[in-house]
């Protein structure tokens, strides 16, 4: 599939999953840069949620900039790989800041 952008918000189906991770059709947020994406044939991407977050910054941020038709969190802990065949629609796009916000939580997650 071409055309899946970074910061694009899509949805994606996340089965089969194992444990606490992200299951389900489902938004994720396009975290890869536009050629990865192409060239790879994959994305790597983020689950978001409409549940409140029970725990803070930087494992969950709001995504504010999107117009999505609920109230949304990004899950920055529950990052994946995945096949563009997994890939759907788009649903809407981030801002560039709020892009921004979600590379340095995940940067604070793993180290730079």
């Amino acid at each position: 599939m071409a055309g899946i952008l970074r910061g694009e918000i899509r949805w994606a189906d996340l089965n089969p999953t194992r444990g606490n991770e992200q299951s389900g059709l489902r938004p994720v947020l396009v975290l890869s840069q536009d050629i990865f994406n192409v060239r790879s044939g994959t994305v790597i991407a983020t689950a978001l949620t409409s549940q409140p977050p029970k725990a803070g910054f930087p494992l969950t941020l709001p995504i504010e900039s999107a117009a999505l038709p609920k109230k949304s969190w990004v899950k920055i802990s529950q990052i994946r790989t995945l096949s563009v065949e997994r890939i759907g629609s788009n649903i809407g796009k981030i801002s560039a800041e709020e892009l921004s916000r979600v590379i340095d939580g995940l940067n604070e997650i793993i180290g730079r």
